[in-house]
């Protein structure tokens, strides 16, 4: 089986490969150990890591989400399984590594003639791979049959409803921006390099930004898109100052912040404001969500009444009923949980939210929800967008720019139009060829290829 969330799947005291060869030796007690080192090589090289043998000695919380993914997938395909259970496994993987896990899963089901559950909430990603296909709604199937009928043929309205969700790769119109003046925010040849001595062994640096520059005007939304492992949130975390740069600028609204001390940063930090991936991580499970909401507030000084006035006004924005103040996270679905997160943002006023791949573990009929709500509070606010992400038909549908990066650095930078229809960088070529469609080649059972 091959779970959705690697964080809380991987034994966060082991490292990875051990974590793999753990599963080798089970069964198949007479390998060598050798003969497992190699194994587990393949098999994170076959799953797109990028340099096993370094990354073989990491342990979870060192990888980025996609990488640990990957892990998950490399120790599900390590015995050759006549069945594969994967629930979400492409979820938060970028297209390219997507494209190359859903090769991978049809080469083993070729070779070995392995059946495959694959659960999933991306129509894209059933094109892909799905021979048959199972339409669920309250625990009920509501449709069933082939991948070609449910896809360009569906019967019930709850299918119709998911298939109408789905983000086209296509860019947003171009918007009437305010004219150009002092940029909102703004970075200039910003670097992070990430390094850590351990005492058997020497310090292993990464350079995980590398002169990274960018402006953004007010009501701007500039898309950040890559793969797993080239930068995106790191980006983020320098903005918000979640960690320190190693160099270079941060300017909000001309004030340079990069290089404050966390007691002069104080007034900036609350026009800054992020909403991570994974809304019931980032909030306080023992906390209720009045709780939440209210806190930024009540540390910068607001009354106990104002701030419960306020949070009651932006439950209601976000469309998320007051009676559910006193509630605490669990209560909510993830939909629920990731509009609380952008209400607890919006408490502090910001004049730049971070988005970091708020919507890529939501199915598609709310992910299209939380995205309205968020043009939504653009227009009605006035807020200057970072949207980070590896879907690109979101960012089409989101952005007005876009910055491309690959392994720390931007490769690509300008209009959502023009990068998505006259792509410059190889790089950029290649994700938008490797994002999955719903659209079926003459004369092939399957569907790959670039979003239409």
């Amino acid at each position: 089986m091959i779970f959705q969330e690697p964080m809380t799947a991987l034994n966060p005291v082991l490292p990875v490969s051990e974590q793999i060869a753990e599963a080798l030796q089970w069964h198949a007690s007479n390998r060598a150990r050798a003969a497992s080192r190699k194994r587990v090589l393949e098999l994170m090289d076959s799953v797109g890591l990028p340099d096993p043998q370094q990354l073989s000695h990491c342990y979870p919380h060192q990888l980025s989400g996609g990488q640990r993914q990957r892990i998950m997938i490399a120790m599900a395909l390590a015995n050759e399984p006549a069945l594969i259970i994967a629930d979400e496994p492409t979820t938060a993987l970028d297209v390219t590594t997507q494209a190359r896990i859903l090769r991978l899963l049809r080469e083993l089901q070729r070779t070995h003639r392995s059946g495959i559950l694959f659960i999933t909430h991306d129509f894209g990603v059933v094109a892909e791979i799905a021979d048959r296909v199972v339409v669920m709604r309250y625990g009920r199937v509501v449709e069933e049959g082939t991948v070609d009928a449910i896809l360009h043929n569906p019967q019930h309205t709850y299918t119709r409803m998911l298939l109408d969700a789905v983000p086209k790769a296509e860019p947003r119109p171009a918007r009437t921006l305010p004219e150009a003046g002092t940029p909102v925010l703004a970075t200039k040849n910003l670097d992070k390099t990430y390094g850590e001595a351990m005492f058997w062994r020497a310090a292993r640096k990464v350079r995980a930004l590398d002169d990274v520059s960018i402006e953004v005007q007010r009501g701007e939304t500039l898309g950040i898109v890559g793969e797993s492992g080239s930068g995106k949130s790191t980006l983020a975390r320098c903005i918000a100052r979640l960690v320190d740069p190693s160099a270079g600028e941060i300017r909000l609204e001309g004030k340079e912040i990069g290089n404050r001390t966390q007691r002069t940063l104080r007034p900036f930090r609350r026009r800054v404001q992020i909403v991570f991936q994974d809304p019931y991580r980032s909030l306080n499970p023992r906390r209720t969500i009045g709780q939440s909401i209210t806190e930024g507030p009540r540390n910068y000084g607001t009354g106990r009444d104002e701030a419960v006035r306020r949070a009651c006004n932006l439950l209601d924005l976000v469309g998320i009923d007051v009676r559910g103040l006193d509630r605490y996270p669990h209560e909510f679905s993830g939909g629920q949980r990731q509009r609380i997160a952008i209400a607890r943002a919006l408490a502090m006023d910001p004049e730049v939210l971070i988005a970091d791949e708020a919507v890529s573990a939501l199915d598609v009929s709310v992910q299209a929800q939380v995205l309205d709500l968020v043009e939504r509070l653009r227009e009605q606010l006035g807020l200057t967008i970072l949207f980070i992400t590896h879907d690109l038909r979101v960012a089409a549908r989101l952005c007005d720019t876009m910055a491309v990066m690959l392994n720390g650095k931007i490769v690509e930078y300008g209009a959502s139009e023009k990068i998505f229809l006259e792509p410059e960088h190889p790089y950029t070529q290649a994700l938008l060829a490797a994002a999955p469609r719903m659209r079926r080649r003459e004369g092939e059972r399957e569907y790959r290829g670039a979003s239409s």
